[in-house]
């Protein structure tokens, strides 16, 4: 969120809270990127706060429940307010509850491939609407595309990417894996460790696809431990993955701290597994 935006960001999710009965003296910030999250207190409740022409909060919410009810390891909305968006001040609210992180906090490659199939099987018997993964793709796509919005991407770095995106996202799709509902991005930071057990949240990156790329956001020793997968569209998934998130750290508005630096130790990296797994970029 831009850094203008946050204090009236702050604002709304204050006034909301207070006018549904929540005490509210105090805010944490607890992670600002395209959307705000922030801890409420004394009542102790998470709020996410977006533009509101975010609307895929709505989705968000109706997803939560549907999950939370089918017994899928999925943080829970505040069961003290009615499960709705808000919108106030030119933002969306959402209101969810507060874990205390459990002790310890470290997760066994194990334990978070067993919560990740569980989200999957009651992914896989909900029936929604969502974009497939390759539209996410195509995404990145038009940013590497774009310079006036990666103007600092050089040209060899922009065709090796461009090449990339457009060559693993033909590779997946001709592989003809088994598609389903998927988080979208199930990485270790949308995975709350909770005297409850395994939480995930961030739901609004929902797509189609095969679980080897929701696999391909998880520790690489995760995979080991998932039934079933498909270890050559795994490495494909990883590598396309690493594409996507390098293409962000380029993005002229990312607020990704020490982005840029990322943006080209990934790049070194992409092109270390393209070299040592073979993979023909220009395809």
């Amino acid at each position: 969120m831009r850094t203008s935006e946050v204090p009236r960001a702050v604002a709304a999710a204050v006034s909301t809270g207070s006018s549904l009965g929540l005490a509210v003296d105090d805010v944490i910030v607890l992670h600002d990127s395209n959307k705000l999250t922030l801890r409420l207190l004394p009542c102790d409740v998470v709020a996410r706060v977006a533009p509101v022409a975010h609307q895929v909060a709505r989705f968000e919410v109706e997803l939560a429940q549907l999950l939370a009810e089918s017994g899928c390891p999925v943080a829970a909305l505040e069961p003290r307010v009615e499960p709705r968006v808000h919108e106030r001040d030119g933002f969306v609210v959402t209101l969810w509850t507060s874990y205390e992180p459990a002790t310890p906090r470290q997760v066994s490659p194990a334990d978070y491939a067993r919560a990740l199939e569980r989200l999957h099987a009651g992914m896989r018997r909900l029936h929604v609407p969502t974009p497939h993964f390759t539209e996410r793709v195509e995404q990145a796509q038009r940013l590497v595309a774009n310079r006036d919005r990666t103007p600092a991407l050089a040209d060899t770095d922009r065709a090796f990417l461009g090449d990339t995106l457009r060559s693993l996202r033909r590779v997946i799709g001709e592989r003809g894996c088994a598609e389903q509902l998927l988080h979208g991005e199930p990485h270790p930071g949308n995975l709350l460790t909770t005297a409850s057990g395994l939480l995930f949240i961030d739901l609004e990156t929902c797509c189609r696809g095969p679980v080897e790329f929701d696999l391909a956001h998880a520790p690489e020793e995760v995979g080991a431990h998932y039934p079933g997968v498909d270890h050559d569209v795994l490495r494909e998934c990883r590598l396309l993955v690493l594409a996507m998130i390098t293409t962000w750290r380029w993005d002229r508005d990312d607020r990704l701290p020490n982005g840029r630096r990322l943006g080209t130790e990934w790049l070194s990296r992409m092109r270390a597994a393209v070299d040592r797994h073979g993979f023909d970029t220009r395809g």
